[in-house]
């Protein structure tokens, strides 16, 4: 993971306090395809998160929770189920997404304005040593050369953040100048102040890395979806791929 990218703007690290308000905005996903490597990805130049994570973190139920729906990412109760980089086309967002820089209007029948990316998880403890290195250079690929890549969301779990895999890819994406947003995912398994002095921690930790924000959320409750919805908003809409 070597890539070096052109300069972004993003927040800094901190906490969101926000949790869903009334009819919060979803996401409106399809599935788009599934790839073993980045030679098999959608050739064009649409603009894509990708969500990245430990196998257990609960990634799959931060994208359902995302669109409203448990069937996005096809949660298993085995972790670890998802090994190939699978594409998720956005299709609409309830109507608007309520981004810091304002308003982003997303319509159903507007075509290319994002995508997201699940990738594979890591450190999934019943694979086979070969399949996990599969796993990991199909991951390593796409961060290093897919030019369609704007933004990653690294979700991990809040009561055990920052492994070994987690900062690595943290170190790849500020040496890559690539806007990051942190989920310490499963805070509603802490109580507050616990959920406060691990994003404390976390930030810390992070200090001198300007393009990473770090907040707590839960996939479970939707404690600061909005804070999510805004990252990808913002992302998607201000960020143009590399040509």
């Amino acid at each position: 993971m070597s890539k070096t990218r052109a300069d972004h703007t993003s927040s800094p690290n901190g906490s969101g306090h926000g949790s869903p308000k009334g009819d919060a905005p979803r996401l409106t996903l399809s599935f788009l395809t599934s790839a073993p490597d980045l030679a098999a990805c959608p050739a064009d130049n649409t603009p894509e998160v990708a969500f990245a994570g430990r196998s257990n973190a609960g990634k799959s139920s931060v994208l359902n929770r995302l669109s409203g729906s448990r069937q996005t990412a096809k949660v298993s109760k085995t972790p670890g189920r998802t090994q190939l980089l699978n594409f998720f086309s956005i299709k609409a967002a309830g109507g608007t997404i309520k981004a810091a820089g304002g308003a982003v209007e997303v319509r159903g029948d507007t075509p290319g304005y994002g995508r997201l990316v699940d990738l594979p998880g890591y450190g999934y403890a019943k694979a086979g040593r070969v399949e996990q290195a599969r796993w990991q250079a199909a991951v390593n690929e796409y961060l290093s050369h897919r030019d369609n890549l704007v933004a990653l969301v690294l979700v991990m779990d809040i009561r055990h953040p920052l492994q070994a895999y987690d900062l690595e890819i943290i170190d790849w994406a500020t040496d890559s100048e690539l806007p990051m947003l942190i989920l310490l995912n499963k805070a509603d398994k802490l109580k507050y102040g616990a959920q406060q002095r691990t994003l404390q921690t976390v930030c810390s930790r992070l200090r001198n890395s300007p393009l990473i924000r770090t907040i707590t959320f839960s996939a479970t409750t939707g404690l600061n979806l909005p804070e999510l919805l805004d990252f990808l908003a913002t992302r998607l809409a201000s960020d143009t791929p590399d040509q």
